[in-house]
């Protein structure tokens, strides 16, 4: 039997590299709904996301009708995320390992390992996207030659590597780099949760005989797997306003937990985006000199055409007046951690979800893509350069 006819695709296949944030993620919703009502008949070929990236990646991908469509289901998923249908607190299973390591030195137990299965239970999150997600429509998109491929990316507890599943064309070649790697599959449910799993804060998820755990913690290269599917222009969403100043930012007092996690988390979701851009735009410069100045390129290197969209205010603060969309154990445990809301509200603000912020947070992306179209529209308008 003869191999079915692979889609042909764009010459410049547009890209749209989503990260992670927790709630904070609802921003991207909102600057796609704009893109997606102004150019109602665009292609998004390759979707790549990580973390909670990966779920509106996931949704993208999976949903059936154009790409508007998609986005406005997207975007009323949204609207019913509370935490409840999120996430379950349970910090007793904190407090049962630390008693049980405690009571294993007494005893003289010590090789005996502590385990941890997540402060945090993610049934609900799994519950809620396991009803809305189809992945088998990945398939038939595929063949249909409306999308590429889709890359989930999630970091092995094994090795320590940034494992990127993706299911796509397949003329599309896998690729290993120093520490992150491409595993063509037929992506499932446990390929996103893998992807959500913020290591001791949620459970862990086994795919075959590996542990996997949230993609953005050893992703040092996001905007990667975009590029070896075979894109040629990158749409990047970032939820970093941008660096703050010196005297903004000072400490009042010794810095709380709250805070001290929210810096990790920082760390986590949004410093390698900005890096990965950073060398990017790097490449592109050296690429462009060596072409004006007539010396080959090397490997066929050519300028790739990249847009980054941030947010206007900042998502921490936006977090502030909303604590009271916590269930109680939830605050609890913030107040425990930081005292003051003002203090934790950046670490609120990533796992805030509530109707009343996430909205607040989807308005804020489409009203700064609506206000930065100029630069929206010229890079779309490129596409086909």
């Amino acid at each position: 039997m003869s191999e079915p006819a692979v889609p042909t695709t764009p010459p410049a296949p547009l890209a749209l590299v989503l990260g992670g944030g927790g709630a904070r993620a609802a921003y991207e919703v909102g600057v796609l709904a704009a893109i997606a009502e102004r150019v109602p008949d665009i292609q998004v070929p390759i979707l790549t996301g990580v973390s909670a990236g990966a779920i509106n990646a996931a949704y993208l991908a999976t949903h059936r009708g154009p790409f508007p469509a998609a986005v406005a289901g997207l975007r009323a998923q949204w609207s019913e995320l509370v935490v409840d249908r999120v996430y379950r607190m349970r910090p007793a299973r904190v407090g049962r390992a630390v008693t049980q390591a405690v009571v294993r030195t007494l005893v003289g137990r010590r090789r005996a390992p502590g385990v941890v299965r997540g402060v945090v239970d993610l049934q609900p999150l799994r519950e809620f996207l396991g009803a809305r997600l189809d992945f088998a429509n990945v398939g038939t998109k595929i063949a249909a030659g409306s999308l590429r491929a889709v890359a989930l990316s999630a970091t092995s507890y094994v090795t320590g590597d940034a494992v990127t599943f993706v299911q796509g064309r397949p003329d599309i070649a896998m690729w290993q780099r120093t520490q992150r790697y491409g595993v063509r599959t037929e992506l499932s449910l446990e390929h996103l949760m893998a992807s959500c799993a913020l290591p001791i804060l949620f459970p862990a998820v086994r795919i075959g005989d590996t542990f996997y755990g949230d993609g953005s913690v050893r992703h040092a290269a996001p905007l990667a797997p975009a590029i070896h599917l075979g894109a040629r222009a990158l749409l990047a969403i970032t939820q970093h306003v941008g660096p703050r100043s010196a005297a903004a930012s000072a400490p009042r007092d010794y810095p709380t937990l709250a805070e001290v996690a929210a810096l990790l988390l920082h760390t986590i979701f949004l410093d390698a985006l900005e890096a990965d851009v950073e060398r990017l735009e790097r490449v592109n410069r050296l690429v462009t000199l060596l072409k004006s100045s007539g010396a080959p390129s090397a490997d066929g290197l050519r300028p790739l055409r990249l847009l980054l969209l941030r947010p206007s205010r900042d998502l921490g603060d936006l977090a502030k007046g909303h604590e009271r969309g916590l269930p109680m154990s939830v605050r609890a445990v913030v107040r425990l951690m930081g005292g003051e809301w003002a203090t934790a509200a950046d670490f609120l603000s990533y796992l805030l979800f509530d109707p009343t912020y996430t909205s607040a947070l989807i308005e804020l992306g489409y009203a700064d893509a609506r206000a930065g179209w100029e630069r929206i529209e010229q890079f779309l308008g490129g596409l086909d350069d």
